[in-house]
């Protein structure tokens, strides 16, 4: 019982309530991230540097960059993105490297607070999820969460640590419960793709951005309501609908159907998680490990990817015509300025931040619009596609950009009467 409450409890602390210090209200690992951040800022970039240079050579020693095509190709764009953080930290290259929209926005805005959130994040998520709390919650939503959405009531931590915490958070509870053998793939890639939205944090940004933050209750509810509307839906359409059943490890551990005495249910699986629950130093370094391991994954697919994906943005008509698939949707639900709202919503595929810096001049429901399609479409280059390929939950790029199109296109016309409706 003291393990289950003292370590559950500090775990909760720490991701969900937030707390104010000097000024600023957020949660207190996000407090812990801006310390480390400003007491170590001369040497951070070096140390993610490191981090991508480790992580870049890792497939090749580890002999896993020629598993299949999309390990080459990610191992070989690991090199890429090696070799550009390089640029950047000794100041050498090509000059669009070191437009502020490109290089050092991706560096700055996505790799550094990632590079120390996600280890950090480790530590303290072995005492949000080893002690008995993910089965307890899971057991009490069990009623919500398997009808609604088709994934496991212990589910429920994923989704609330994307939005108040970092879907790198969201991303690090569901690869490690999976690899558990507690979800099936695909249950996990429902969750990943479905809940591992960006965080409050980042919405207050996108408010900021758009002149939004008068409405920011209600932008803050919409976006909750839609972002989970658009996944109830996605999970009964292909390619989620299609995916497989089968478990990371041999023998998974499928959640229980509890029929009656739910709480003393869920009280007794959580005491006897706890009771076998590892030593708290040994756990906390097993899940820094993993930490590491997986910052080491992302940061350099992030710098490639991502470097990608604001290069095409920033230089090509890619994205203008990816967005006349959205045009006749934008169209359709008399979004203002629909051609410019529909290019817009294609480019969050590469950055989740684009959209907004796009559509900051357009009409106030355009704006909404797009702030919610920012947040509930979910999947973009820069970051969250490379943290997926980075876990180990096996969904292919093409199945990834169908699930963005799908969210897309749901979101354009479940949001707009909504926007019409209540601004």
């Amino acid at each position: 019982m003291l393990k289950f409450f003292v370590f559950s409890l500090i775990g909760i602390f720490t991701f969900f309530i937030p707390v104010t210090i000097n000024g600023v209200s957020s949660i207190p690992l996000d407090h812990i991230v801006t310390y480390v951040r400003t007491t170590f800022s001369a040497a951070i970039p070096y140390y993610a540097l490191i981090i991508i240079v480790f992580g870049a050579v890792y497939p090749f020693i580890s002999r896993t960059w020629n598993k299949d095509m999309v390990n080459i190709i990610l191992s070989l764009f690991k090199i890429l993105g090696a070799v550009a953080t390089t640029m950047l930290i000794f100041d050498f290259g090509p000059n669009w490297l070191f437009d502020p929209n490109i290089g050092p926005y991706l560096f700055e805005k996505l790799v550094i607070p990632v590079g120390v959130l996600v280890p950090i994040g480790a530590v303290f998520l072995a005492l949000l999820v080893s002690y008995g709390l993910l089965e307890f919650i899971g057991v009490l939503l069990q009623p919500v969460m398997r009808p609604i959405w088709k994934i496991p009531g212990r589910s429920a931590i994923d989704a609330v640590a994307s939005f108040v915490g970092s879907y790198s958070i969201g991303l690090l509870i569901t690869n490690r419960v999976f690899k558990e053998g507690k979800y099936t793939i695909k249950e996990a890639t429902i969750i990943a793709t479905g809940f591992s939205t960006v965080s409050v944090t980042f919405m207050v940004v996108i408010a900021n951005t758009l002149d939004l933050m008068e409405v920011w209750n209600t932008y803050f509810w919409v976006t909750l309501f839609v972002t989970f509307t658009v996944t109830a839906i996605t999970v009964r359409i292909w390619p989620l609908n299609k995916m497989s059943h089968a478990y990371y490890v041999e023998e998974g551990q499928p959640e229980e159907i509890i029929k009656k005495n739910r709480i003393k249910v869920a009280w007794s699986l959580a005491m006897e998680v706890a009771d076998k629950s590892p030593a708290i130093l040994k756990n906390i370094g097993v899940n820094f490990k993993d930490g590491l391991i997986m910052t080491m994954a992302i940061l350099p697919s992030i710098m490639s990817v991502g470097l990608l994906g604001l290069v095409l943005a920033e230089y090509t008509p890619v994205f203008d015509i990816v967005g006349y698939i959205f045009y006749p949707f934008t169209w359709m639900m008399q979004v203002p300025e629909p051609l410019l709202a529909a290019k817009a919503a294609a480019s969050e595929i590469a950055e989740m931040f684009l959209p907004s810096l796009l559509i900051t001049d357009a009409p106030l429901i355009s704006k909404f619009v797009i702030a919610v399609l920012s947040v509930s479409a979910i999947l973009f280059f820069s970051a969250l596609i490379p943290c997926i390929l980075s876990t180990e939950i096996p969904i292919s790029i093409p199945k990834l950009i169908v699930i963005w199109m799908e969210r897309t296109i749901l979101t354009i016309i479940i949001v707009t009467p909504i926007a019409y409706l209540l601004l």
